[in-house]
């Protein structure tokens, strides 16, 4: 077979030539490219079930067959991965992340290199992340999307929110429509909402985004409020934050019927939330900062960044006179609750941890964000479809993407036992595909390693 292999920046050759990369038109049948998963049991998303003994194709970036090995005849070119008594899933997204700034503002710490920006890159693929959503935009940041799609470097598919409206970039209405319509203009994929803004501010970025036809998403300011949001057509509620802060004022029974009611006023307008539970626990003081701080994957950022997440636990937390644990608790404890009753109720949930943030490693913070998904009561079905299937659906009119069949974008993750059982089991992975370029764990391995030692 001949591959055409792309010299990935900043990457060993040794790296280079282990990953796969697939550049030919699509064309009928089986190409040169082709690369398939063999008698592998597949999780295409589309239903809570399982395909034993199945071969899935790749072409170029997509996905051309899927049917059952003994009915499938591979051409003596093709690439074969092994996929017996392993486990196929679509690739998982990260919908509140974060990629750092290509240049960096001027009081930026040390760390903000390109160095860092292609180690956070990495760091989502190896975990299995083969999509984020960026909520944050950096001048150049359209450059790197670019980069990363033609695979100069190695990273998931990027989907990136501009700069932020918030209190500081936004000082007038005029302002907020001006904004909004350039970024629509330089090619941002949605505008990311931060506090600050005024009511007239936002209803000026609302009615102008709509006009337009870019989506907007994140916080919810606190002069909007939870319910304008929704009315105005805001697509994402992110951290939860607006909910938090509506159901705050009621107790008891019509804290239960206020909840239920603002998670039916959210299932009728198709607004979708992305929870972040993991990471909120941390903020408010709900986490066991003890064993935070014993992380393993901490290795595989700055030292100087570890250092600012001890910081905030000794300031916010440990030495703060004001922190009351009980209220930390209670409100975690209702993030949980309302968490749950979305999921039971239909509430369109999309997977994201707001990583790199404090003790929450890009990629690798997913797998924190799982498990707290399952103790607020989501099957693992449910919390895989909030990554997969439902990112598909919420990027829809874009791409093709989050479950495994034909002409889907090949993201994909070999894994080594079934995520059904336990969503634990996506952590011990045999590799990773993002656009039909394979990446083996041998690969992933050695690339964390030159990432930990860099730091160390």
């Amino acid at each position: 077979m001949k591959f055409k292999l792309i010299l990935l920046v900043a990457l060993p050759v040794l790296l280079t030539s282990a990953f796969i990369y697939n550049n030919n038109s699509q064309a009928p049948g089986f190409s040169d490219n082709t690369i398939a998963f063999t008698n592998v049991s597949v999780l295409p998303m589309t239903a809570e079930t399982v395909l034993r003994n199945h071969t899935v194709v790749v072409d170029g970036d997509e996905i051309v067959l899927v049917a059952p090995s003994s009915n499938v005849q591979l051409p003596d070119n093709a690439t074969i991965i092994d996929g017996s008594n392993k486990y196929l899933m679509p690739g998982l997204a990260e919908m509140h992340g974060h990629v750092p700034p290509t240049s960096p503002p001027p009081n930026a710490p040390a760390y903000m290199t390109m160095d860092y920006v292609e180690h956070t890159l990495f760091l989502y693929t190896a975990a299995g992340i083969t999509t984020v959503r960026g909520m944050l935009g950096w001048e150049n940041q359209l450059e790197l999307k670019e980069k990363v799609a033609s695979g100069k470097l190695i990273g998931p598919n990027l989907y990136l929110a501009g700069p932020s409206f918030n209190g500081n970039s936004i000082g007038s209405p005029q302002q907020a429509i001006d904004k909004a319509k350039q970024q629509k203009e330089e090619g941002w994929d949605l505008l990311k909402i931060h506090p600050g803004l005024t009511l007239e501010e936002y209803d000026a970025m609302a009615n102008t985004a709509n006009e337009i036809g870019i989506t907007f998403g994140g916080h919810v300011p606190s002069e909007v409020g939870l319910l304008h949001a929704i009315e105005m057509g805001q697509l994402t509620m992110d951290h939860l934050d607006g909910y938090v802060a509506f159901l705050s004022a009621f107790e008891g029974e019509k804290l239960d019927q206020k909840m239920e009611e603002i998670i039916q006023i959210t299932i009728e307008n198709n607004v979708w939330v992305v929870p972040t539970q993991a990471l909120w626990e941390t903020i408010i003081g709900a986490a066991d900062y003890e064993a935070m701080r014993n992380y393993d994957e901490l290795k595989y950022i700055p030292k100087q960044l570890r250092a600012s997440y001890n910081a905030f636990v000794a300031n916010n937390i440990d030495n703060n006179p004001n922190f009351n644990v009980e209220q930390a608790l209670d409100h975690a404890e209702l993030r949980q609750r309302l968490l749950g009753e979305m999921n039971k109720a239909g509430v369109k949930i999309l997977m994201g941890t707001d990583a790199p943030q404090l003790f929450s490693v890009p990629g690798f913070s997913i797998h924190r964000e799982l498990a707290v998904m399952a103790d607020a009561g989501m099957t693992p079905y449910e919390i895989i479809k909030t990554g997969t299937l439902n990112v598909g659906e919420y990027f829809s009119d874009d791409d093709s993407f989050g479950t495994i069949a034909k002409g889907q974008r090949a993201d994909l993750v070999l894994v080594n036992q079934n995520p059904f059982d336990d969503v634990a089991n996506i952590k011990n992975l045999s590799g990773v595909m993002i656009r039909g370029n394979w990446m083996p764990k041998k690969m992933i391995d050695t690339k964390l390693k030159e990432i930990e030692d860099s730091y160390n």
